[in-house]
C-alpha cells in the first residue's frame, strides 16, 4: 500500500493505550514512529510505565502520561477520563506536540490548519477514550479503536466485558480488527465501520548464534546434552504464562513424549502468573519441558528450535508464529481466531484444547525432517505475502486522512 501524502502539520494524532508490556505497546510505537516521519504530529498517551519501557519520545513523539489499567478500576478511570478529556481539548486547540515535553503552551507548527484523530488501541483504551469524546456526532473529534484481542472467559465479568465491547463498538467512528473474527464481533455489536487491520510483527533480528551454537548454549544452560550429535529435538514455545495461552494442554501434550526415543525437549520463554503451577506440574510428573523465563534471545531460540509450538485458547496474529515461520522454523498452532488466515497451509493447525492432536502432531515432525523442511519452505512463501510494518502505518494514516480537512 503507499503512503498518502501528509503535509506536515496537517494531522494529529493521539495515540492511546491501557498497561502494556507486549504486543500493543511494541505496535504503538512501530506506529508513532512510521506516522512521525511521514509528517504526522503524534502524542502517545498511557500508563508512565509504557513510556519507560517502550520510549515513544525516542521515535520523536510527545507522551502524556494517563493512568489506564488493564482492567476497571471505577475512581482511577473517572480520573483518568478528565485527564484524556483535558489533553484532547487542548490537541485540539493545536498545543505543544514536542518529543519529550508537556502539553502547555502553543505549537510551533506554524499557521497550518491540523486536526486531530484518537487511535485507542484495546478495549480498555478505547472505552476510556470515547468516554472521553462523547457520543459520536457530527463535528466531535474522530475516534478509530484497534481491538487487538478476544474477550475470553464466563460469569458476571465476561458480562462486564460484553458491555465494554459493545460501548467500544458503537463510540468508535472506524473499529480496525487485528483478525477478521474481531471485525464479525465487533460489526454484530454496533460497529459503523469495522475493518480488518492486521497489526504487522516488527523484523526479524538476526541471531547471533549458529544453530549449533545457541544449542550448545542451551545445553549448557540447563546442564543438558544438546550439542550436534544429541539428535534430541527441541520444542519451542514463546509467550506469557497466562491462561490465554494453553500451557496446560502442553504440558498433557508432552506426557506423551516420554515414550519417544529421544523424547522431544518443550522449551517455554516467557514469565507470568501461571508460573509457579506450570513448575509444579512440570517437577511431579517429570516432564521433558524447561520454562526459560523472560528471555531477550528469542532469534536465537528459533535458531536452536526444531519446530514452534502455539497451543492457545485465542490468538489474533500472534507474534510467534509471524516469527516462527519467517524463521524457517514448522509451527504446529491452535485453529483459532486469526492463525487460519495468518498461516493458512504453511503450519499444522489443531484444535484448542486437544492435547492428544498436538502430541501426535509435534511427534510426527519431530520424526520427519523432510517434512520439517516442507513447511519451512512453505512458511517463508506465506510470511513474505504478510502486510509488514510499512503497510499496517499506510493503512492507519489512510484512515486518519478521511478526516483531515
Amino acid at each position: 500500500m503507499a503512503d498518502p501524502a501528509v503535509e506536515p502539520g496537517a494531522l494529529r494524532v493521539a495515540l492511546v493505550l491501557a498497561t502494556s508490556t507486549g504486543g500493543v505497546g511494541h505496535h504503538v510505537r512501530s506506529l508513532a514512529e512510521g506516522l512521525v516521519q511521514r509528517g504526522v504530529q503524534v502524542c502517545v498517551i498511557g500508563p508512565a510505565a509504557t513510556e519507560e519501557l517502550f520510549a515513544f519520545t525516542g521515535t520523536g513523539a510527545a507522551f502524556e502520561p494517563v493512568d489506564i489499567a488493564a482492567g476497571p478500576r471505577p475512581a482511577a478511570d473517572a480520573a483518568a477520563v478528565r485527564r484524556l478529556r483535558r489533553l484532547f481539548a487542548a490537541l485540539r486547540t493545536g498545543e505543544s506536540l514536542l518529543a519529550g515535553a508537556e502539553i502547555t503552551g502553543p505549537s510551533r507548527v506554524g499557521e497550518i490548519p491540523s486536526r486531530l484523530v484518537v487511535h485507542a488501541h484495546g478495549l480498555r483504551a478505547g472505552l476510556l477514550a470515547g468516554l472521553a469524546l462523547g457520543r459520536r456526532a457530527p463535528g466531535r473529534t474522530p475516534l478509530v479503536v484497534t481491538w487487538h484481542n478476544a474477550v475470553l472467559g464466563g460469569g458476571p465479568k465476561r458480562a462486564l466485558l460484553a458491555w465494554m465491547e459493545r460501548a467500544v463498538a458503537r463510540r468508535a467512528d472506524v473499529t480496525l480488527g487485528a483478525s477478521s473474527d474481531l471485525v464479525d464481533r465487533a460489526r454484530a455489536l454496533g460497529a459503523v465501520d469495522a475493518r480488518l487491520g492486521p497489526v504487522a510483527a516488527p523484523p526479524l533480528a538476526v541471531p547471533t548464534r549458529t544453530r549449533d551454537e545457541a544449542r550448545a548454549a542451551l545445553g549448557a544452560e540447563l546442564g543438558l546434552g544438546l550439542g550436534p550429535g544429541s539428535g534430541r529435538p527441541l520444542v519451542l514455545a514463546v509467550g506469557r504464562l497466562a491462561p490465554q495461552k494453553g500451557y496446560g494442554v502442553l504440558l498433557d501434550a508432552a506426557r506423551g513424549w516420554t515414550e519417544l526415543a529421544p523424547p522431544p525437549l518443550a522449551l517455554v520463554a516467557g514469565d507470568g502468573p501461571l508460573g509457579p503451577d506450570l513448575q509444579s506440574r512440570i517437577d511431579a510428573e517429570s516432564l521433558p519441558v524447561r520454562l526459560l523465563g523472560h528471555r531477550s534471545d528469542v532469534p536465537d531460540l528459533l535458531q536452536a528450535c526444531d519446530l514452534v509450538v502455539l497451543p492457545s485458547v485465542w490468538e489474533a496474529r500472534a507474534l510467534v508464529a509471524q516469527e516462527a515461520l519467517r524463521a524457517g522454523r514448522p509451527l504446529v498452532a491452535t485453529a483459532v481466531g486469526g492463525i487460519p488466515e495468518l498461516v493458512g497451509d504453511a503450519a499444522v493447525l489443531v484444535g484448542p484444547g486437544d492435547a492428544d492432536a498436538l502430541r501426535d502432531a509435534v511427534a510426527r515432525l519431530a520424526a520427519d525432517p523432510a517434512e520439517r523442511a516442507r513447511l519451512a519452505a512453505l512458511g517463508l512463501e506465506q510470511a513474505a505475502s504478510w502486510p509488514d510494518e510499512a503497510d499496517t502505518i499506510a493503512q492507519a494514516l489512510a484512515v486518519y486522512q478521511e478526516w483531515v480537512p
